[in-house]
């Protein structure tokens, strides 16, 4: 897709009519058309009765349902150009995507000691699946991203319209649990709408595959000394010390000291200085404390507020914010960079995905890759390519969020010269919401990824060989790590 610069003329205007349509409703908020988070695009106050981290409770007699909606701030209004730093590719010719997805929306894990269930005195949604299972609201958003995919790459000639791909020029790959396949799937038929696709999958259905399975695979004394030492740089058993207000306003959402759980002593008040790991051969690596609890309810609660229209129910009839939704947002966030962001993790758990990829990148034959599996695994490549940190805009989710794209581009210029791109590509979350259609006038938003020690040309770009290079140092991690700590290597992992 060629560089659409001219959305933000529109956009302004755009964003000046709903700012005047929200001021006539009583609301006040402040606009900006800079590529900032979402936060920052449209500050809504909350009630000064209210402070800003404690959720306010709205009972029936208080008010009717509608009027609790119209009480809810409304979420931000996003810009139609959702771009970060994407590059200038007006001079260039694409020849290869290859896309590592996570999963889109799916029903709450109940698994691994989920404590969601018995969190809350309260009824949970109504979910559209089995627990763990893409969501029916999952499905509709990733055809959509599909659909955009298959436009973007038309509109860039890396295909034909009612592309039939010849053998070997496309790849479907999913890990084995039913929310990656129905993922690729879903992202299939609106990629390939005329073509008859396969998704790759091995193995049970349900089963953990190796290639996507984020366990820890060698593991010693010494190696698991080291990840130790590495959790305690980033702040050990108070790595979520920063976490203290989002886990009371969490708490309050939920009534969480009114819940099953919390009155029969199986689940403990929150605290910030209990976190603790432990790396096993063959498991991913193990947290206990606070941050797997309120992750647990954190990531539930979030998947509500996608699926439920009414925010005020989703939030248990408590009226957030949009920040508020981001705090409680945020505890799974640092539960996810915990878990898959130690380094000496990321290089063990992700070695076969980045395998996968860098096979993927290098394969002349193919023009298009799609890979399906977790956040862990986005988190886990991240972290091993050394990739600059960031704070994804116009989502709540600032990482990994549901459904996003990590996506390679190969691109030539008119000399022959190769070069790459690495984005994340996502939908926002009133995109989420709303079930936006997605097209090149109203696309998904693309936020460009940096590695520390590499720099881009004046266009935005990568040189291919850099980007291959900076694969292949992830992967010589591995081995490097076994050298150095044992060779003490679990082959049932």
């Amino acid at each position: 897709m060629k560089n659409k610069r001219f959305y933000a003329v529109f956009f302004t205007a755009a964003l000046f009519l709903s700012c005047c349509s929200c001021s006539g409703a009583g609301e006040s908020v402040t606009s900006t058309a800079s590529d900032t988070p979402a936060a920052s695009v449209m500050e809504v106050q909350p009630e000064t009765s209210a402070p800003e981290t404690k959720a306010e409770t709205t009972t029936a007699e208080e008010t009717t349902a509608s009027e609790a909606s119209a009480a809810v701030p409304a979420d931000p209004v996003f810009p139609v150009n959702m771009e970060t730093d994407r590059p200038d590719t007006s001079d260039y010719s694409l020849k290869e995507v290859v896309v590592m997805s996570r999963h889109n929306i799916r029903s709450p894990l109940v698994s691994n000691g989920a404590a969601n269930v018995i969190a809350t005195p309260h009824e949970w949604f109504r979910w559209t699946a089995n627990a763990s299972e893409l969501s029916l609201r999952g499905g509709v958003l990733e055809t959509e991203m599909g659909q955009y995919f298959r436009k973007w790459l038309e509109s860039e000639e890396l295909i034909p319209e009612n592309y039939i791909p010849e053998e070997g020029e496309v790849r479907f790959y999913a890990n084995s649990k039913q929310r990656t396949i129905a993922t690729a799937q879903y992202f299939s038929s609106g990629f390939l709408p005329a073509a008859n696709v396969k998704i790759e999958h091995y193995g049970e259905l349900g089963s953990m595959q190796p290639t996507f399975d984020p366990a820890i695979t060698f593991c010693s004394e010494s190696y698991a000394a080291a990840v130790q030492e590495q959790f305690e740089q980033l702040g050990g058993a108070e790595i979520a010390a920063e976490l203290a207000e989002n886990y009371k306003l969490l708490g309050d959402t939920v009534d969480y000291t009114e819940s099953e759980g919390y009155l029969s002593g199986e689940l403990k008040d929150f605290v910030t200085d209990d976190t603790a790991i432990l790396p096993e051969a063959g498991k991913e690596l193990t947290i206990t404390g606070t941050l797997k609890t309120a992750s647990s309810v954190s990531d539930a609660l979030i998947l509500q507020y996608y699926e439920e229209p009414d925010p005020v129910k989703a939030a248990f009839g408590k009226t957030l914010t949009y920040e508020q939704w981001g705090k409680i947002a945020d505890i799974t966030t640092k539960y996810t960079k915990v878990r898959f962001g130690i380094p000496l993790i990321a290089v063990n758990s992700a070695n076969p995905l980045l395998k996968e990829i860098r096979s993927e990148f290098t394969d002349n034959e193919r023009k298009f890759t799609f890979l399906c599996g977790h956040d862990a695994n986005i988190m886990g490549i991240l972290t091993a390519m050394e990739t600059e940190d960031y704070e994804l805009p116009y989502t709540l989710e600032k990482k990994t969020p549901i459904g996003v794209k990590l996506v390679f581009e190969k691109w030539e210029d008119k000399d022959g010269n190769e070069f790459a791109a690495v984005e994340l590509v996502y939908q926002s979350t009133e995109q989420l919401r709303s079930k936006s259609f997605l097209t090149l006038d109203t696309p998904p938003a693309v936020y460009a990824l940096s590695f520390t020690g590499m720099e881009k040309n004046g266009d935005g770009l990568y040189a291919y060989d850099d980007v291959i290079a900076r694969l292949d140092k992830a992967i010589s991690a591995y081995d490097e790590i076994k050298a150095e700590y044992g060779d003490t290597l679990d082959d049932a992992a």
